[in-house]
């Protein structure tokens, strides 16, 4: 239906976007063992190169998400992506650890307004009872980037050297801005290709234009917990994300190409657990009419079937059981994502873009964090599982606080919120 194909092609382009973002991220973790060679880089170096795109990723969270809510994710996207894209470039161009380190300050500028501002557009665009299938594809769509980067990035490298792979991915990011641009409508209604029955499935969109004054205070407090439970989750993902390739590499002595293939293993196992864990989340919401049992169950059993996946490491140093303990781990955390990035839209849907990126400044405080120690600990003691081992106890933290987050009492954005007047659009 033609109003089928307008929803489907913005969900799908959500979905290139997280593949994108992902990518442009985590392609430095597979280009390291290039650029940390010729630069002469230790493990913590490289820790604090992987780790720069988080500073202003973290500032930019709530900013991000605010800039959403205000001026619309068509054109807050738009320039997101034209900064990240430029800053992926300007990776391939650098001439040693500082202009390194700029240059991933730079993508993580523009990629810091991403995921809340995605969340904006599909609290507009997608049913309330669709929005953890909506959450869960889409950020499958990035663990998808994970899986394919390291192969592809040492193929690029191969070809055209790790600073050509940079520009090469760029390049391809400046196509999606342009795609995005042309496409995307804010208000569904606008959208030439949209039906009045695809309308009366989709939330009121005057709902969202009115634009009512952030309650900062008490939206921060009521996504406190939400956040905590979000760093610990974040942490193990980073770890990933920064080390998985480097550790195939250097724990089992295999070379770029057989490391890159047993890191993808592990980063598709993250693709089928996004996409089942959103999926999972709307069935049971469809089938309890609980959020706390669709959204937050499923974040503590599975931040705890996380921790059981990872005890193995501590015993056993087999390239076999360790690829299948860190996949097994990377399916269980993944699988909270649907139902994480479903809260911020059921606890506060006019806030959507602002409670998101509050939630999300705990990954990116992750981020900071757990790749810069996660290379002091293994230059220091040349243990390469420790770090996997240390983040159990982040699992454990995760899924106790987890009980906090009570998805199912909504913010109440009446008593809280100032209503400007509606004469402001998209």
């Amino acid at each position: 239906m033609k109003s089928k194909r307008a929803t489907t092609h913005v969900l799908i382009l959500l979905c290139v976007m997280y593949f994108i973002t992902y990518v442009d991220r985590v392609n430095v973790s597979t280009a390291a063992a290039a650029f940390g060679k010729e630069f002469g880089l230790s493990k913590t170096e490289l820790g604090f190169v992987f780790s720069a795109f988080a500073y202003p990723y973290l500032v930019f969270q709530v900013i991000g998400g605010w800039l959403g809510d205000k001026y619309g994710p068509r054109k807050t996207l738009s320039i997101c992506a034209f900064i990240w894209a430029g800053a992926t470039i300007l990776t391939g161009l650098v001439g040693g650890f500082t202009t390194m380190i700029i240059a991933r300050m730079l993508l993580g500028l523009g990629e810091g307004a991403t995921f809340p501002t995605a969340t904006r557009a599909m609290a507009s665009w997608t049913t309330p009872g669709k929005r953890g299938f909506a959450q869960g594809i889409t950020h499958a769509c990035a663990r998808i980037g994970n899986a394919i980067t390291p192969p592809m990035v040492v193929a690029l490298i191969a070809a055209l050297s790790w600073r050509g792979s940079f520009v090469v991915l760029g390049c391809v990011s400046l196509v999606w801005v342009a795609w995005w641009a042309w496409y995307f409508r804010d208000n569904p209604s606008d959208h030439p290709a949209i039906t009045q029955e695809e309308l009366r499935q989709l939330p009121p969109y005057g709902h969202f234009k009115d634009r009512p004054k952030v309650p900062w205070g008490p939206l921060f407090k009521r996504m406190m917990p939400v956040t905590i439970v979000y760093f610990c989750y974040g942490w193990v993902l980073w770890l990933f994300l920064s080390w998985i390739p480097q550790y195939f590499l250097h724990s089992y002595n295999l070379d770029l190409k057989k490391s890159a293939v047993f890191a993808s293993a592990v980063f598709l196992a993250g693709v089928v657990g996004d996409t089942l864990g959103g999926i999972v989340s709307d069935h049971l919401l469809h089938k309890t009419g609980n959020l706390n049992v669709a959204r937050r169950n499923v974040v503590v059993i599975c931040m705890l079937l996380t921790l059981a996946s990872l005890l193995p490491l501590m015993f056993v140093h087999d390239l076999t059981v360790s690829t299948i303990c860190l996949a097994l781990g990377f399916f269980f955390i993944e699988f909270t994502i649907g139902p994480m990035w479903s809260i911020p839209m059921d606890i506060a849907p006019k806030f959507s873009g602002t409670a998101s990126g509050m939630m999300n400044t705990g990954s990116a405080l992750a981020a900071i964090i757990s790749p810069v120690l996660g290379g002091w600990l293994i230059d220091k003691t040349g243990n390469w599982e420790l770090p996997f081992e240390f983040s159990m106890a982040l699992m454990l933290l995760g899924a106790v606080c987890a009980f906090t987050m009570r998805p199912q009492n909504r913010f109440d954005e009446t008593a809280h919120a100032t209503v400007k007047p509606a004469t402001q659009t998209v």
